[in-house]
């Protein structure tokens, strides 16, 4: 899950209006009752949700489910660890060594690294980044599924 589901729950993208809100706060809502998120085992993902939501859970949706993500992160019920290996020329091992994917946003390498290392076909879901929309069709072909869950802010 890239961070920018929690922070559009939060509220704090202005292009996503209240129903791509509802739409982030509602996936959190599903994630936290009957899914897996995917961890890296290097806690980068981790990392990033800390540079941008609540430790405290405070003041919104997405503060709180990332409290709750942090008081389960080694729960396997709720979470997976998926090992990856960092690599100075592309981000990870496991991320695409593809020229049409050379552009794509170096820090979201992260989640795509995870998804393939998963062997698990997970979808990433993405809420208002177009870098995700940009790359959709080369990441289809390693198997990275990216569900768009505000496909009105990608310029479609």
């Amino acid at each position: 899950m890239d961070t920018n589901v929690a922070a559009v729950a939060n509220g704090e993208a202005e292009q996503a209006g209240p129903g791509c809100v509802d739409i982030c706060i509602e996936k959190l809502e599903q994630i936290q009752g009957n899914h897996r998120l995917l961890l890296d085992n290097r806690g980068r993902i981790l990392d990033e949700y800390m540079n941008r939501l609540s430790l405290s859970g405070q003041p919104g949706p997405g503060d709180r489910f990332f409290s709750w993500l942090w008081l389960n992160r080694t729960n396997e019920r709720y979470c997976r660890i998926v090992p990856v290996t960092p690599n100075d020329d592309r981000g990870f091992d496991e991320f695409p060594d593809d020229p049409s994917l050379a552009g794509f946003d170096w820090d979201d390498r992260k989640f795509v690294a995870v998804a393939i290392a998963s062997r698990t076909d997970p979808d990433v879901l993405n809420a208002s980044d177009t870098d995700w929309w940009t790359y959709r069709e080369p990441l289809h072909e390693y198997g990275v599924n990216v569900n768009f869950l505000c496909p009105e802010l990608m310029g479609t």
